[in-house]
């Protein structure tokens, strides 16, 4: 009998070990919006992509702009396909192609929602994310039995509202770990 979804860490958020020195591992906190039998999707949702901006991203957009675009920041989803662009947003908003993973937290990925944010119609809270974190079939559940990874629920103000350089330390906050009796050292005991 297949798992039910239930199970997996679908909707959670995934705060790294202090041994992970790895970027854009280090000290980041991924938002899981699959995870199956068959590998797990995610995206970073605290560190920001300085050298690109929301306006040179909707320059390369087909949007007929009129006038300058309101600064947004984007972030590094992660590491894999760094082109695509995906939006994790409040669920207040819905399009087609709009899915609800879990945890207060909604993604879209089509054009229309990057035009709504750009003309003030988008969702009330976002993240615009460019690429993702992937993990083949047992890596994901393989990390986290090696310390690597440290599972707590997601919800719109971990996601939305906290600031980035604080989400880290906030994920930890609010499963009680006290990050300071971690050792420096991954693995199993």
């Amino acid at each position: 009998m297949e798992k039910e979804n239930s199970e997996y860490l679908v909707g959670k958020c995934l705060v790294s070990s202090p041994c992970m020195e790895d970027e854009p591992f280090s000290r980041s906190v991924i938002y899981v919006c699959s995870h199956t039998k068959d590998g797990a999707m995610g995206f970073i949702i605290n560190k920001k992509i300085k050298e690109f901006s929301f306006a040179d991203l909707a320059m390369q957009l087909p949007i007929d702009f009129n006038k300058p675009v309101t600064p947004i920041d984007l972030y590094q989803g992660g590491p894999l396909d760094k082109v695509r662009g995906f939006v994790l947003h409040s669920t207040d908003y819905k399009r087609a192609d709009s899915i609800e993973p879990g945890g207060g937290v909604a993604i879209s990925s089509s054009i229309d929602i990057l035009t709504d944010i750009a003309f003030g119609a988008g969702p009330k809270d976002n993240i615009i994310a460019l690429g993702y974190s992937n993990w083949a079939p047992s890596q994901l559940e393989q990390e986290i039995i090696n310390n690597q990874w440290i599972v707590v629920p997601a919800s719109p103000e971990l996601v939305f509202k906290t600031k980035d350089e604080d989400k880290w330390q906030a994920a930890l906050d609010s499963i009680g770990i006290d990050i300071s009796r971690f050792s420096n050292i991954c693995g199993r005991a």
